[in-house]
């Protein structure tokens, strides 16, 4: 198996859904993570510490999305990069961590977190497949969310820029890293 294809198996599911939260369009999400597997493929050589294998791939995620929105010269691009600004940041070195602290959360709030942040299944698709409603399920959202960084941050002493992404761990490294 090529690293291609075992990084395939092991995360296109999680990329999917990374992809879906910030393109509201589930064909457009297929297409962008067609492109980020064929650029995965092109620039695997370029690896060099295979344990940031995961942070390598959402960097190169985040990447194709801002690629895309460049390329449609679309006002999206801009609330986009208020999301995630350009600046340099360790979101993406953080998000493996995040799978071990989803574990400690009620069930509620592990389910709907898997499958819809880190999963592919928009929030409105979960209300129906669960037979909730779209806000009980954005309620949920949110709470798991809160009470994940809670646990997150109990662990790691991390500084924030003024966007809320990390960038420094004043404790040298987090547990998971």
């Amino acid at each position: 198996m090529t690293l291609t294809e075992d990084i395939w198996t092991k995360f296109q599911s999680r990329l999917k859904g990374f992809i879906r939260s910030r393109v509201n369009d589930e064909q457009l999400a297929e297409d962008l993570l067609q492109d980020v597997f064929v650029k995965i493929h092109l620039k695997q050589n370029a690896l060099k510490d295979k344990e940031r294998l995961e942070a390598w791939l959402y960097q190169i995620t985040r990447n194709t999305i801002i690629d895309y929105f460049r390329k449609e010269k679309s006002s999206a691009l801009k609330e986009f990069e208020q999301i995630l600004p350009e600046e340099s940041n360790l979101n993406e070195e953080y998000l493996p961590c995040m799978h071990p602290f989803i574990d400690k959360l009620p069930d509620i709030y592990q389910d709907v977190l898997r499958k819809t942040v880190f999963g592919s299944v928009s929030q409105k698709e979960y209300a129906q497949l669960h037979g909730l409603s779209y806000s009980t399920v954005k309620s949920r959202v949110q709470r798991g969310r809160q009470r994940l960084k809670q646990l997150f941050l109990e662990c790691c002493k991390l500084k924030f820029d003024s966007y809320g992404n990390i960038y420094d761990n004043e404790s040298g490294k987090c547990g998971c890293l």
